[in-house]
């Protein structure tokens, strides 16, 4: 398998990346399989970050055909992600759309809570369809970019958990800032920020390939004629709900000087508290006479055994 290799900062195209950190033979794929793990499609996963800019980015992509070549229910399953779905429906239908382009639905739960409670003209895009039971939305098989035709009577663009799985954010809002003028684009991102401060596992991997927080939202949104009307957190640790409309009046927020320093002692400090929990963790287990089990079988528990659990 090839890599696709990143050389520069992806927002700024500089070329002064400065590594942070690797794991050599990461599992690619974020999922269960059937599959002896012997079989399991391995890749190194190394991460840089842009003196210039601060971002930090994946070094070396996963071809997205081999990525996501299986649905694998992110979003599908849980109390915590119905009552994402829930809040993200009411805070779309406060903006009273008519007919939506959804980019990236997969299951269709988003779709299904909106169209419940209002008939709207709604449409997915996306490339693993696995609509669930009820969902009246209309799917289509395929990935956005700037070859995607956009109906005119589209109205409001909207995407959940989308934008940390692009390769080029930046190429995407250039894409959508050709849609007409009017277009509402209201979408869902993961509170990263929060999350790598917490040390959660499930932060940065092989589909969440780039760091994006809100001063890079922020610049992505305003450098591309978005502007930012509302936002919401739902949960402190969870999601970030941004309602945004096209306009001709918008300044470029840019990205904070500080940035590089922000995110470079966030990120090793997350490196830091792994390796001194695996070393604490691999001494308890050498102690213990008893079995010991690992819960649960996912993407948290691939990072812990990858990290030299």
């Amino acid at each position: 398998m090839e890599s696709i290799i990143r050389h520069k900062d992806i927002i700024t195209g500089s070329a002064d990346l400065e590594q942070l950190h690797s794991l050599k033979s990461y599992p690619i794929f974020m999922g269960c399989v059937e599959q002896d793990m012997e079989s399991d499609l391995r890749a190194e996963q190394t991460w840089e970050i842009s003196r210039e800019s601060g971002i930090i980015q994946l070094k070396k992509l996963i071809p997205l055909e081999i990525l996501y070549s299986n649905h694998h229910n992110s979003g599908a399953v849980g109390a915590t992600w119905m009552d994402h779905h829930q809040q993200f429906s009411e805070f779309i239908l406060q903006n009273n759309p008519r007919n939506v382009l959804e980019i990236g639905g997969a299951h269709g739960i988003l779709a299904k809570k909106c169209l419940s409670k209002k008939n709207i003209n709604w449409t997915i895009l996306e490339p693993n369809p696995n609509p669930v039971k009820g969902c009246e939305a209309n799917f289509i098989k395929g990935f956005f970019d700037d070859k995607f035709f956009i109906d005119e009577n589209v109205d409001t663009i909207i995407h959940s958990h989308l934008l940390e799985h692009l390769y080029d954010p930046l190429q995407f809002f250039k894409d959508l800032s050709k849609t007409k003028v009017s277009t509402k684009l209201i979408f869902s991102i993961p509170n990263l920020h929060e999350m790598l401060i917490r040390k959660y596992t499930n932060c940065l991997n092989f589909e969440h390939t780039i760091f994006i927080t809100e001063p890079l939202i922020e610049f992505l949104l305003s450098s591309n004629g978005f502007e930012i009307v509302d936002k919401k957190l739902f949960k402190k640790d969870h999601s970030i709900f941004f309602n945004c409309v096209k306009s001709d009046n918008v300044k470029t927020i840019n990205i904070p000087k500080s940035y590089y320093q922000t995110n470079k002692a966030i990120f090793n400090e997350y490196i830091d508290y792994h390796i001194k929990l695996i070393n604490k963790l691999n001494s308890d287990i050498s102690q213990n006479k008893t079995k010991t089990f690992l819960f649960g079988a996912h993407i948290f528990s691939q990072y812990l055994l990858e990290f030299g659990l």
